[in-house]
């Protein structure tokens, strides 16, 4: 669920570098940023590809333990750079709007932080509280 919206990010963040306003509107240490950015970017994708190039190549046909477990592993190591390429380009783009990189910056690290409670302290609280698991009813189908 998480690639499609990485890959459509990745392309727009190589899409501005050949707008006109690329150059004009940005510093080159700005710049420097989209960069940075995008290969963060870049390298969450190719984190959140490897399971299933790996299982492709080296475990076809099977899900074993092992593959679950790589695979929880590389999704969740996805998640720092991308959190940080999105912070990134945030920063960038509230500076371009709201002309004040000091507010950009509260903005883009507010967005960081909200991401990293999302993605890595929510669930650690969650994993340690006890929960039931049941399973849903079946709906009956309608006549």
């Amino acid at each position: 669920m998480i690639l499609p919206g990485i890959q459509a990010l990745f392309g727009f963040q190589l899409i501005a570098v050949f707008n006109e306003r690329f150059e004009k509107a940005l510093s080159s240490s700005e710049q420097g940023l989209h960069l940075a950015a995008t290969c963060l970017v870049a390298i969450a994708a190719a984190l959140l590809m490897t399971p299933a190039a790996f299982q492709r190549q080296a475990e076809r046909g099977i899900i074993s333990r092992y593959f679950v477990d790589l695979a929880s592993r590389l999704i969740c190591a996805a998640l720092l750079p991308l959190a940080a390429g999105l912070a990134l380009d945030i920063y960038l783009i509230a500076r371009l709007i709201l002309h004040s990189a000091a507010l950009a910056c509260s903005i883009a690290a507010v967005l960081w932080l909200v991401l990293v409670g999302l993605w890595f302290l929510y669930p650690r609280v969650r994993k340690g509280r006890k929960t039931v698991v049941t399973e849903m009813p079946r709906r009956q189908p309608t006549p």
